[in-house]
């Protein structure tokens, strides 16, 4: 016999009053219309429907939306102070060596003078080099080529951190 309910930390999220979801949602992506679609479609059977949902509402997001989204992340080389999920995505950097980190403000610079808005790669797992390669492949970008791949980069972010919502015991 199969067993119907959502895992536990899925439960638990699918229980939480509107408000508090609505803030662990935030906390995940800065968009109110990726929040809104993701809270309208609870309760949610298994984290590959709320990762579902996810991708869909990244991909309906407008321009307008994005930039809310991505104005909730730090540059890379600078987490928020006293925030824990951004140091922990930018673990890469911790032990970047003081000229990767003047050279990496410096590509944030240009990237940010040409696009409008902070680079926003997901770091989790990459190196401060790679991060930096990143950036100075992605400067050359069309900005709708790179609006694309931000979404793209925001939806795996995303991802990271409802897994780490949801998962979670």
């Amino acid at each position: 016999m199969t067993s119907t309910s959502p895992p536990p930390g899925l439960a638990r999220f699918n229980d939480l009053t509107e408000s508090v979801a609505r803030a662990a949602l935030h906390e995940a992506c800065a968009s109110t219309a990726w929040v809104t679609r993701l809270l309208a479609a609870r309760p949610y059977a298994a984290a590959a429907d709320l990762y579902a949902a996810a991708d869909a509402a990244m991909a309906g997001l407008t321009a307008t939306d994005l930039a809310e989204a991505m104005a909730g992340h730090p540059p890379i080389g600078r987490p928020k102070p006293g925030d824990p999920t951004s140091a922990r995505e930018q673990r890469g950097m911790a032990g970047a060596s003081d000229e990767l980190k003047a050279e990496l403000l410096e590509l944030n610079l240009a990237y940010q003078d040409k696009f409008g808005h902070v680079f926003l790669i997901c770091a989790t797992g990459r190196t401060g080099e790679q991060m930096r390669d990143a950036v100075k492949e992605r400067i050359g970008n069309a900005p709708e080529r790179e609006r694309e791949i931000v979404r793209l980069e925001l939806g795996k972010i995303n991802r990271i951190r409802l897994a780490r919502l949801v998962e979670e015991d």
